[in-house]
C-alpha cells in the first residue's frame, strides 16, 4: 500500500489548486479514496459527532450484502442455460457460462454511469462518492441476462442523469437510482425486458417444450385463463420437470427471471448484514413483507379471480419482491426517515406491491412500481409524522 501511496502523492500536485489539472481534482480524489481514508477532517471548534461509519463503509456494506445474490446469479444464469438447452455441464462449466454473461453487464453498468458522474464532478467542481458503487451493482441484478449491453449502459446514463444529478447528486435524488435504469428499459424496450427474455442461450435452441416465461407472468395467464395459478406453476415447463415452479425452487432461486433476483434465500441472507450491521432497516423490510401477505391474505378471502386465489406465502417468493424489499426499498436517501414514517411506508410498498400484480394483467410485476410510487410520497409521510409529533408536545406543553 505505500508503494500505492506514494504514487498518489507524486502526482497530487498536478490536480490540486494551480495545478496542470486543477479541473479533473474530483476525478483523482474518487480514485485515491478507492485506497485511502480522506486526509480531511472537521473544524477543531463546534459540536462534533464521532462515528465510525462513514459513506465507503456504508455503500462497502451494502456490497457485502449483494454479494450472495449475485454470485447465485451469475450460477443460475449458466443453470438455466443448461437446462433450457438439454446440456449437461459441469458446475463450473455453468459458474463460467453465467461470468462471460454476467460480468461484461457490471462493466457496462459501471462505466456508463460512472462517466456520467465525472461528467458532472468536474463541470460542478465536487469530489465523487461511493454512491454509484451500489447502483452500479443494482442495475445488472435487475435486469435478464438476455439484455443488451447498449441497452444496459442507456439505462444507466438515464438513470444517473435524470434520476440522479438533475436533482443534485447522491443524497439529493428523490427516486431510488436503479429502479429508475429498470422502470427506463421497462417502458423504452418492453420487449427485451419482458417475455420470454429471461434464459441465456447463446447460441443453442432450447429443447422441445421448453418455455421461458416467468413464474409471475404464468400466474397471470393462468389467472385471466381462469386456470389454477398454483397448478399452472407446477404443470409449466413439463419439458424440465412437473415441479419446476415448486414453491421450494421459487425460494431457492432455481428459476428463470432477472440476474440477481431469483433467490429469495440469496436476498435474506443480504438482509441480515444489512439489518445486524444497521444499514438497512428491520422495519421497512419486515413491513414491506407484512404488507404484501396480509393484503394477499384479503385477496385470499374475496377471491374473485384464481390470481386472487394464489396462496398468500406464494406472493413473497414469486418475482422481485424480495430484492426489492431489501435492497431497494430500505435505500437511505429515498426511504423515509422517521421511524413510524418506515412502517407506513414499508406496508404500503407491500399492499400496492400486491394489487399491481392481481389487477394488472400487461405488468404482473409490481415492486418497482410500488417502490418508486413510494419513494415519491417518503417526504410527505414524514412531514406529516413530523408535524403530528410537533402537535401532540405543544398539547402535552399547554395542559
Amino acid at each position: 500500500m505505500k508503494i500505492i501511496k506514494n504514487v498518489f502523492d507524486k502526482y497530487k500536485p498536478l490536480f490540486e489548486q494551480g495545478g496542470k489539472f486543477e479541473k479533473l481534482m474530483p476525478f483523482f480524489e474518487t480514485f485515491e479514496t478507492l485506497f485511502f481514508v480522506p486526509n480531511k477532517v472537521t473544524p477543531l471548534k463546534g459540536v462534533q459527532i464521532r462515528d465510525a461509519v462513514d459513506l465507503k463503509r456504508l455503500m462497502g456494506t451494502v456490497i457485502i450484502a449483494m454479494v450472495p445474490s449475485l454470485l447465485f446469479g451469475i450460477w443460475n444464469v449458466g443453470y438455466q442455460h443448461a437446462l433450457a438447452t438439454g446440456e449437461t455441464l459441469s458446475f463450473m462449466q455453468q459458474v463460467w457460462i453465467g461470468i462471460v454473461v454476467v460480468f461484461p453487464i457490471i462493466v457496462v453498468s459501471y462505466v456508463a454511469g460512472l462517466t456520467v458522474e465525472f461528467i458532472f464532478g468536474v463541470k460542478k467542481g465536487h469530489s465523487l462518492n461511493e454512491g454509484y458503487l451500489v447502483s452500479g451493482m443494482l442495475i445488472p441484478l435487475v435486469v435478464p441476462p438476455t439484455l443488451p449491453l447498449w441497452q444496459v449502459a442507456l439505462a444507466a446514463v438515464f438513470a444517473v442523469l435524470i434520476g440522479k444529478e438533475v436533482f443534485g447528486g447522491t443524497g439529493m435524488n428523490i427516486l431510488n437510482v436503479a429502479l429508475t435504469a429498470r422502470a427506463f428499459l421497462y417502458f423504452a424496450y418492453p420487449s427485451q425486458i419482458s417475455g420470454d427474455v429471461w434464459t441465456y442461450l447463446g447460441d443453442k435452441t432450447p429443447i422441445d417444450g421448453y418455455s421461458g416465461a416467468t413464474s409471475l407472468a404464468i400466474a397471470n395467464e393462468a389467472s385471466v385463463n381462469s386456470g389454477v395459478v398454483v397448478d399452472a406453476l407446477a404443470n409449466t415447463n413439463t419439458a424440465l420437470g412437473a415441479d419446476f415452479f415448486s414453491f421450494s425452487n421459487l425460494f431457492f432461486g432455481f428459476i428463470p427471471g432477472s440476474i440477481g433476483e431469483t433467490s429469495t434465500l440469496m436476498v435474506l441472507i443480504g438482509a441480515v448484514i444489512l439489518i445486524l450491521t444497521g444499514v438497512g432497516s428491520w422495519k421497512i423490510i419486515v413491513s414491506v413483507f407484512g404488507g404484501a401477505y396480509l393484503t394477499a391474505l384479503l385477496f385470499n378471502a374475496i377471491g374473485a379471480n384464481e390470481f386472487m386465489l394464489m396462496p398468500a406465502h406464494y406472493h413473497l417468493v414469486i418475482g422481485g419482491l424480495a430484492f426489492g424489499a431489501v435492497f431497494m426499498a430500505t435505500a437511505p436517501v429515498t426511504a423515509t426517515q422517521t421511524e413510524k414514517g418506515k412502517w407506513i411506508y414499508g406496508i404500503l410498498i407491500g399492499v400496492l406491491t400486491i394489487i399491481i400484480r392481481v389487477f394488472n394483467p400487461a405488468y404482473p410485476e409490481g415492486i418497482m412500481l410500488a417502490i418508486l410510487l413510494m419513494n415519491v410520497f417518503a417526504p410527505l409521510i414524514d412531514f406529516y409524522i413530523v408535524k403530528g409529533n410537533k402537535q401532540r408536545r405543544i398539547q402535552r406543553a399547554t395542559v
